[in-house]
């Protein structure tokens, strides 16, 4: 890819004849825990967007789901000093065309509706977890008929639910890690946890099922713990998964779609080595507060046979789920070379800590070339079924 050319072709382009620039609106924040780290991930974002390419409209979601206009400033979205950015709700809401025939996007200031905001050609969803990576906003863009970068809802919301993720990638012959599942409900009998402990042995992994950020995760070493960490992660989900643990490595691969039919492509993989004086596992805090102890090496250090391996099932992966533009595969490799899937992550942060866009640019493609990449796939898409 040629990092001086546009990646917009005229048939990407809305409108062969439109003089004006595509319009991207940058959409951040949400309901979900991980709201935070969608304003980080907008930041990187919105300081990486080339302007004199693109116009640029910054939508927040607020905590509680209002839609706001929001800084476009990416200095107003940085994670410093362990203060954590959020949007805040204003007098202003953001509509959504209301139709498959409208185009424009709607302000209403106080319940006054005012002048158009103009079209939008793209939405840029920088939304972690539920009720944005899950499907949801997925299946509000469709209604609109509104182009949008990444996994349609099905791939969205198998990507979210780690449980369904899981089968869907066992089902299509990628080996995944043993697991069980706490419904949602009352807490389980100690019966089912006994048994839980006797099929996966300890230590476990205990997980909210549609999660990200390792929010609410909690690695169980002795039985007896196992019902609070059930607990803790029905803080973020009802519904829990339990993970055997996996002696391994834990890498990680970036996956790109491919314009005009062309078949997606994996990154080289990168590493996260934890020290277990810091963490015991890379939690929340070893991502965003506190990285001391933690090494993120891109690229891993693997041998070349290893780094196909993780490739391959990267890709294979994204297609097992049916995904679209953009994922990052997680997954361990044993000390026999064998890769073994951890899950799929079908909106990665973009943070500057983050490690999708680290292993793309170890792979030779530059974060603005990255942002430019992924507006180009979700232009060129068709709007309805596909």
């Amino acid at each position: 890819m040629d990092a001086t050319s546009s990646p917009l072709s005229d048939d990407a382009r809305p409108g062969a004849t439109d003089p004006r620039r595509p319009r991207v609106m940058v959409l951040f924040g949400g309901r979900s825990g991980e709201h935070a780290i969608s304003c980080a991930t907008a930041g990187g974002v919105l300081r990486a967007i080339d302007r004199d390419r693109y116009d640029v409209l910054a939508v927040g979601i607020t905590r509680r789901g209002e839609w706001v206009l929001a800084d476009d400033d990416p200095d107003r979205w940085a994670i410093r000093d362990g203060h954590l950015p959020e949007v805040e709700d204003t007098a202003t809401r953001v509509l959504l065309p209301q139709g498959t025939a409208e185009r424009d996007v709607q302000v209403l200031h106080e319940g006054r509706l005012g002048a158009p905001l103009g079209a939008v050609d793209v939405v840029f969803p920088l939304l972690h977890g539920p009720f944005g990576e899950d499907g949801t906003l997925q299946g509000m863009l469709e209604l609109a008929d509104v182009r949008y970068v990444g996994s349609g809802v099905l791939a969205s919301a198998v990507g979210m639910d780690k449980h369904m993720m899981k089968l869907v990638l066992a089902g299509s012959g990628l080996r995944v890690g043993a697991f069980r599942v706490v419904p949602a409900g009352p807490a389980p009998d100690p019966a089912v946890l006994d048994t839980i402990v006797a099929d996966l042995g300890l230590p476990l992994f205990v997980k909210p099922a549609r999660a990200g950020s390792s929010l609410g995760i909690t690695r169980v070493a002795d039985a007896a713990d196992l019902p609070a960490a059930i607990a803790a992660a029905r803080e973020h989900d009802p519904k829990v998964v339990v993970e055997a643990a996996v002696v391994g490595r834990e890498v990680e691969c970036g996956v790109l779609g491919g314009r005009g039919g062309v078949a997606p492509r994996a990154s080289l993989p990168g590493e996260i080595v934890v020290a277990e004086a810091s963490h015991t596992f890379y939690d929340f805090a070893a991502k965003y507060l506190d990285q001391t102890g933690v090494t993120l090496a891109c690229p891993a250090d693997l041998p070349a046979d290893v780094v196909a391996r993780v490739q391959d099932a990267a890709v294979r992966a994204f297609e097992a789920v049916g995904c679209e533009g953009i994922a990052r595969v997680d997954v361990f490799v044993t000390d026999d070379g064998e890769v073994v899937v951890n899950e799929i992550n079908t909106m990665p942060g973009f943070t500057p800590y983050s490690m999708y866009p680290r292993m793309w640019q170890a792979s030779g493609v530059d974060y603005p070339e990255l942002v430019d990449e992924l507006l180009a796939l979700a232009l060129e898409r068709p709007t309805g079924l596909r």
